[in-house]
């Protein structure tokens, strides 16, 4: 995630990073006649559109340099212009219009005013560049804030600044972890009667925190561009509740074939297959619910739902795992 710095620059209109060397042309204006003014008058090598105007100055056409030099120098300049016009409103952000580039793939786009006239040429390559530089830091936040924090907090910080930032996070690690440890002890008894079930516990808790931060990364992106509704909300609860199902079934089954391969127990091989396939349901239960929950309720998601969802997880992962166990081991 950009930090706030790079959140308001990707917010900012986009006129302020509009290129001025743009070329403007009456559409009664023939082929032959804009091309002895390009030859003329225009110095730039790297203006590949040129747009067309009407008697108002609203854009009307655009004219690829291509089609420019291959149409007939007695054709106007209406007759062998793209009517249909791309072209990003002078309102919109830089993320906005990066949005167009990445839809259209054109080279250039013109950005025009509420009258449809142009204001100036967003260039792809410049663009590029821009965003690059605003993106550069993006992946290594992320990573970061989904520990807990955000790498600008910490960067260059004292080491009690640090802490202060670092040590609340993780005590949602400690309390899940003891609440683990607790339950743990509750099924001494279950893990007693196979000690299999405690050589793949690793395993279990390990998928269960992988999917549910896949869902929840996925969430989040999600978090950036659209307001959740109850409506968006039941509709991916489907669709990530299918997803979960299918990959708890694959890797429950796995995993299953593994333990009887190994040890030849029936009833171990199903309750691991089965608390697979039990704990990544509800993985992507949590990483879906605990983003949408937290930002419904006006706080950020990037920085909490991590260690959050990991906690949900884990605990409700053993209690299926041994919960299984001890129905199947009676």
């Amino acid at each position: 995630m950009p930090s706030p710095l790079q959140t308001q620059q990707l917010r900012q209109n986009i006129v302020a990073h509009v290129k001025k060397d743009f070329v403007t042309f009456p559409r009664t204006m023939t082929v032959g006649e804009a091309a002895d003014y390009i030859r003329n008058k225009v110095a730039s090598e790297a203006i590949q559109y040129f747009y067309v105007v009407d008697e108002q100055d609203k854009l009307v056409g655009v004219l690829p340099l291509r089609r420019l030099i291959t149409s007939g120098q007695e054709k106007t300049l209406a007759q062998v212009m793209i009517s249909r016009i791309v072209a990003v409103p002078y309102t919109a952000t830089v993320m906005e219009a990066a949005e167009f580039f990445v839809l259209y793939r054109l080279l250039s786009l013109p950005v025009v005013d509420g009258q449809r006239g142009v204001v100036g040429v967003i260039d792809v390559s410049q663009f590029t560049n821009e965003m690059i530089d605003l993106q550069s830091g993006a992946a290594t936040d992320n990573a970061f804030e989904a520990l807990g924090f955000r790498l600008t907090q910490v960067r260059g910080a004292s080491p009690l600044t640090a802490f202060r930032f670092r040590f609340p996070w993780l005590l949602a690690s400690i309390g899940s972890g003891v609440m683990c440890a607790v339950l743990t002890s509750v099924f001494e008894v279950t893990l007693a009667k196979s000690i299999v079930l405690a050589f793949f516990m690793a395993l279990v808790l390990g998928l269960g925190e992988s999917v549910s931060i896949q869902s929840m990364s996925v969430v989040i992106q999600t978090l950036k561009i659209r307001k959740p509704t109850r409506k968006w909300y039941l509709r991916e609860l489907s669709r990530e509740m299918t997803t979960a199902l299918m990959l708890g079934l694959a890797c429950g089954g796995v995993v299953a074939g593994i333990v009887m391969l190994w040890r030849g127990d029936v009833t171990a091989s199903l309750v691991v297959g089965g608390g697979i396939c039990g704990s990544l349901l509800g993985a992507c239960f949590f990483g879906l619910s605990v983003p949408a929950l937290l930002h419904a309720i006006k706080l950020d998601p990037k920085i909490a739902a991590g260690p959050i969802t990991l906690a949900l997880t884990d605990v409700v992962t053993l209690v299926t795992y041994f919960g299984l166990a001890c129905l199947l081991f009676k």
